[in-house]
């Protein structure tokens, strides 16, 4: 059998040194021993001599050291990637804060979006049953005040409803608008679609009569209603008399009837003829009776025409009214100037305009038409009686009766109309 051929490895390794054997190092105590004696404890170890052949065994520490090193790069990574990972950085928190603050907001968000859903769902059925339960034409508006509305559905219980109903009836004219606002109204029936109505604990509010709509449905828009202060309200407008339109003024003053209701009395008509005279029906008692008399500029012009000053002087009951003297008559009778001297005074002047004189017309038709007045026109308008003119200006208003527990307060005039205040406790809406 042929030799194996030499190894160059193993020839290499026969003449190396041989490697004493590496002998893991004795980890140091704790607490180190203390030679006895300090000072030769230095010389305890032998050290080599010069005739020592012994082999020295080579060193280790850079094998510790690569070892010692690795375990080190290890234990540093370690405690920063523990550090990294408990400790992030700025930028990473700011992305965690953002993502955290978008999450609350987009939960806040859905949460408000449907509490309003489920409150303006509770106001649409409530607009619908109050214009069923109050027979209205208009739908009213409701407004639930107070957030959030879900809470206060599950207590049966809401804090505030401001409702608002236009145009309703109301006899002979319209409520403009009717305001009210609800306080502590506590909920009826079980959650949370048997809901069967509410009771207010306490309502208050007002309604508005607008004069534009007094125009409209009392005066065919030919009659205007105005503030006069306190509880009165004025009225002007326009009549047709035997032809001849005259301007037609009144006075209504507001009055409560029981709490429920709001009527007026009519007092101060007077129907004037433009520039020649002012008619007043009376009929208010035997302080305020019928009366004819003339404005100035048509006392005026008579006092200048001679022969209606004369027409005047031939009536004894004018003259004696005019406390004129019969002399003084009898003499301007015989004398132009001494006839315009009488006449040409601001005294016969003013006698003329405080002159009444609808029973001398009616004894003395034919003077009429010496003063420029229709005959017919006095004949229609003593044929008009004060109920009949006070009725065209009255009116009244009284609250629907499924709304038996309102009442009606203090009234106050504005510019736009009359307000009157409205309140009720315990008021039941619903079922």
């Amino acid at each position: 059998m042929p030799a194996r051929p030499p190894n160059p490895y193993e020839e290499l390794a026969q003449l190396a040194d041989p490697e004493p054997p590496y002998d893991e190092p004795d980890e140091p105590p704790l607490i180190p021993a203390i030679p006895a004696d300090p000072i030769a404890a230095p010389s305890a170890v032998p050290s080599a001599g010069p005739g020592d052949n012994r082999p020295s065994a080579p060193p280790g520490h850079r094998r510790a050291g690569r070892r010692g090193s690795r375990r080190g790069r290890a234990r540093r990574r370690a405690r920063r990637q523990t550090r990294q990972r408990w400790t992030p950085s700025p930028l990473r928190l700011l992305r965690r804060v953002v993502k955290l603050l978008l999450f609350v907001t987009a939960g806040a968000a859905l949460l408000f979006l449907a509490d309003r859903c489920a409150a303006m769902y509770a106001e649409k059925k409530a607009q619908q049953q109050l214009q069923q339960a109050l027979r209205l034409t208009a739908e009213p508006q409701v407004d639930i005040k107070g957030f959030p509305f879900l809470t206060q559905v599950a207590a049966k219980r809401l804090d505030r409803v401001d409702v608002t109903v236009p145009h309703v009836a109301a006899d002979r004219v319209t409520l403009a608008r009717v305001r009210a606002s609800a306080r502590d109204i506590r909920l009826t029936g079980s959650l949370p679609t048997a809901i069967r109505g509410a009771v207010i604990g306490d309502l208050s509010g007002e309604v508005l009569l607008a004069f534009a709509d007094m125009d409209r449905e009392l005066g065919a828009s030919q009659v205007r209603f105005r503030d006069l202060g306190g509880d009165s309200i004025g009225a002007l407008g326009r009549l047709n008399v035997a032809g001849q339109e005259l301007i037609v003024r009144a006075r209504a003053h507001l009055r409560r009837d029981g709490g429920r209701a709001i009527t007026t009395e009519i007092d101060g008509m007077s129907l004037d003829l433009p520039h020649v005279a002012t008619y007043r029906p009376g009929g208010q008692g035997p302080d305020d009776p019928r009366s004819l008399v003339l404005h100035r500029e048509a006392a005026e012009r008579i006092a200048k025409d001679a022969a209606r000053v004369k027409a005047l002087f031939s009536v004894p009951a004018i003259v004696e009214r005019l406390g004129v003297p019969e002399d003084a008559v009898e003499a301007a009778l015989g004398s132009e100037e001494r006839l315009r001297a009488v006449a040409g005074t601001p005294r016969f002047v003013d006698g003329l305009t405080r002159l009444n004189l609808v029973d001398v017309l009616v004894d003395h038709p034919w003077l009429l038409e010496k003063l420029g007045i229709d005959p017919g026109l006095l004949t229609a308008l003593t044929r008009l009686q004060p109920p009949e003119l006070a009725d065209r200006f009255s009116f009244s208003f009284r609250m629907p009766p499924e709304a038996d527990r309102l009442r009606l307060r203090a009234l106050t005039v504005g510019a736009d109309g009359i307000r009157a205040e409205l309140s009720a406790t315990g008021l039941a809406v619903g079922g």
